[in-house]
């Protein structure tokens, strides 16, 4: 899978933030969006907000990733 432009890119940068807040609330009870942006605050939910919509962008992402993969191997062959 390889990122192709910089929204590829930037979905990922997020959902990985995501993941690594996700881990740190399960592990610690620590959450670093809020620790970062303030508890219930605007910036925050915006945040959020952008990290549910890369999750979303990440599945069309993965299978663009592997119909290009599919495509490009079905050539060679």
């Amino acid at each position: 899978m390889a990122v192709r432009n910089p929204v590829d890119l930037l979905a990922l940068i997020l959902v990985i933030v995501g993941g690594l807040n996700w881990g740190l609330i399960g592990l610690f009870d620590f959450n670093l969006v809020a620790a970062l942006f303030g508890e219930g605050s605007t910036l925050s939910r915006i945040v959020y907000i952008l990290v549910g919509l890369a999750a979303l962008y990440t599945i069309y992402f993965v299978t663009r990733s592997d119909t290009y993969h599919e495509r490009e191997t079905a050539v060679r062959h």
